[in-house]
């Protein structure tokens, strides 16, 4: 859908004081169309500690095993997304919470059997986005995924990065923007400095160096992702107020990743 805005929020910028909401509903009475990924790592981690269950991650994603994956989809398809779903309503906004399972909406398949009941996305329902966002509401996605390669025995659902579900879906939609809101002013080089522009082997090569790691890793890649059909994608610091506004307004600051 022509001028869609693709925007990943990190579970660490939202929470009290955050203007990401209040930005949100402003752009949709710009009628721009709009649809947030969101994540809650840190909410699934902190579920899994009450549970006695210690995380663990390799570069930047969750392994997750079988009750890891009942904790993931509770808390992001439930308490996250509907969190956040009743936030933008309440704050005087049109929102539609979903998870990548309703409807179809991905599908992923287990590529890494190291990470476990994790997948890449295979494939992206554009039709049900379109409905939804022709229909004037924002499309807040929970990014876990129906399993692509379900045999009797093994797992329906399938947890899957919410980074690179944002960078899938906007490749999808052939987004005007990508936008990941995170809780760093961008992607850092080995100085520690925040870099402004990326190619996509510079992302690359900060990534094979070692020095991009962590949660910026998967964000450098679905950046790259989306650069099939999106013209940029943005990584920037969502905790400063109205980062989104500055953002969409040109005013805003962090790392643009293009060609």
């Amino acid at each position: 859908m022509k001028g869609t805005l693709v925007v990943k929020i990190g579970g660490s910028t939202f929470g009290s004081g955050d203007t990401t909401v209040e930005d949100l509903v402003a752009l949709q009475k710009r009628s721009v169309p709009q649809v947030v990924v969101h994540g809650g790592g840190a909410m699934v981690t902190d579920w899994l500690k009450r549970l006695g269950v210690t995380a663990k991650f390799v570069h930047g994603l969750r392994v997750t095993d079988g009750g890891t994956l009942e904790v993931v989809v509770a808390v992001l398809a439930g308490l996250a997304n509907k969190a956040l779903t009743a936030a933008i309503e309440l704050a005087g906004g049109k929102a539609i919470g979903l998870s990548g399972v309703d409807g179809g909406l991905l599908k992923a398949e287990v590529t890494n059997p190291e990470l476990g009941l994790v997948g890449d996305v295979t494939g992206v329902n554009t039709a049900l986005l379109g409905t939804v966002l022709r229909a004037g509401f924002i499309a807040v996605v929970a990014p876990v995924s129906l399993n692509a390669g379900f045999k009797a025995g093994t797992d329906m659902i399938l947890n899957v990065n919410g980074d690179t579900v944002a960078g899938e879906i906007a490749a999808a939609l052939k987004a005007e923007r990508l936008i990941f809101l995170t809780d760093v002013a961008g992607v850092r080089d080995r100085d520690g400095k925040t870099v402004a522009k990326l190619t996509p082997e510079e992302g690359e090569g900060l990534i094979a160096s070692g020095v991009a790691t962590g949660g910026m890793e998967p964000k450098i890649r679905a950046s790259i992702k989306a650069l099939k059909t999106v013209k940029a994608a943005r990584i920037i610091d969502g905790r400063q107020p109205h980062a989104l506004l500055a953002e969409i307004d040109g005013k805003g600051q962090g790392t643009t990743i293009s060609v």
